[in-house]
């Protein structure tokens, strides 16, 4: 079911980096809102105290040595206290909750382009989450350069990016083939959406399948 009986509903915003999912996420709050809808916008990692403590290390390029299997766990564990915290209760309380990012860019992350086992990183997941899924995911995609090209003008905490945007191009290109790999394999819960468009027209296709759910 994508509305819970309460009438929450759970939307994720997916994709590569630079592909203006924050942009998409605010766009659509304020459209529900508009409309006399409670909504909850979170992010990932983070969303909660513990969280954006979590986040820091994740992003903080100072950790270059990290590893793999680190990332999946901080990743799963930020995630767990927020579905806990957060995204269930408000879902058991009737309201939109969307995520920025969320399962799908782990298993896209660190599973086809960090080369874990994506399967593994799934099941990790569903447990930490104790089974939770977004109702609806919406793919922003678009070329790798495109994406590289926006961050270079994109304001953030670390100047040059965080540490997983300072990853090379062939590791952008592999959470790409990722994320439409996984598309590929849910078409039912993830819509695909080309994010090369201008906001306003990446927004229409959103609010398209957002209205037909409600």
């Amino acid at each position: 079911m994508v509305l819970t009986s309460a009438g929450g509903l759970f939307i994720s915003i997916e994709g590569p980096d630079g592909s203006g999912k924050t942009t998409q996420a605010r766009m659509l709050q304020e459209k529900l809102e508009k409309r006399g809808r409670r909504v909850l916008l979170t992010r990932e990692p983070g969303g909660t105290s513990i969280g954006e403590e979590v986040r820091g290390i994740l992003l903080n390029p100072l950790f270059c040595e990290m590893t793999v299997p680190c990332e999946i766990f901080l990743y799963g564990a930020a995630r767990a206290q927020l579905v806990s915290q957060v995204i269930r209760p408000s879902l058991e309380k009737g309201t939109i909750v969307i995520s920025d990012r969320f399962i799908d860019s782990s298993i896209a992350y660190q599973g086809y382009a960090g080369g874990e086992d994506p399967e593994m990183i799934h099941t990790l997941n569903l447990w930490a989450t104790a089974g939770l899924l977004p109702g609806k995911t919406f793919l922003l995609d678009l070329p790798v350069e495109k994406g590289l090209e926006r961050l270079q003008s994109k304001p953030g905490e670390y100047a040059g990016g965080d540490r997983i945007e300072r990853k090379n191009e062939h590791f952008h290109r592999r959470v790409r083939a990722g994320f439409l790999q996984l598309a590929k394999q849910d078409p039912q819960r993830i819509f695909l959406v080309n994010a090369e468009k201008p906001p306003e027209k990446v927004h229409e296709q959103i609010w398209g399948q957002v209205r037909d759910l409600l």
